[in-house]
């Protein structure tokens, strides 16, 4: 394994490859999910949940919306960091979805070195939060 597992929600899959790409190149792995639907039983199956170490989740998807998705994550997931990313950016709704919970909120087309730096912080408060009750 990389430096971490990451799921990745957006329908847009030219999103979810560029997110991918960059991703994977520093060395993260990389679980895609083109609704949050297949978000959510992507989580549920196959590896052990808690092998996810952040979700990149958009807002405005078919199926299940990010609003749905994110709550699901958060409440059957809490220790693993979701971070928003959004085209059609809401200061009210990120206002809401912080308050939830949610560690951070992107605005797309997101700079490749914000997306790298929220990633980090994600994955290191992840596995801070593992090790702090594995001891």
């Amino acid at each position: 394994m990389g430096l971490g597992r990451i799921l990745v929600v957006d329908d847009e899959a030219h999103i979810r490859t560029t997110v991918k790409m960059v991703l994977t190149k520093a060395g993260y792995d990389v679980v895609e999910a083109e609704d949050g639907e297949k978000g959510i039983n992507a989580i549920k199956s196959g590896d052990n949940p808690l092998m996810v170490d952040m979700i990149l989740c958009d807002m405005q998807m078919p199926k299940i919306d990010g609003v749905g998705a994110i709550a699901h994550f958060l409440s059957q997931f809490p220790s693993v960091p979701v971070v928003v990313m959004t085209g059609h950016p809401d200061v009210q709704a990120a206002t809401k979805l912080m308050k939830q919970g949610v560690m951070d909120y992107l605005v797309k087309p997101i700079e490749k070195d914000k997306l790298l730096a929220v990633t980090e912080e994600a994955v290191n408060i992840h596995i801070l939060f593992k090790n702090h009750f594995c001891t």
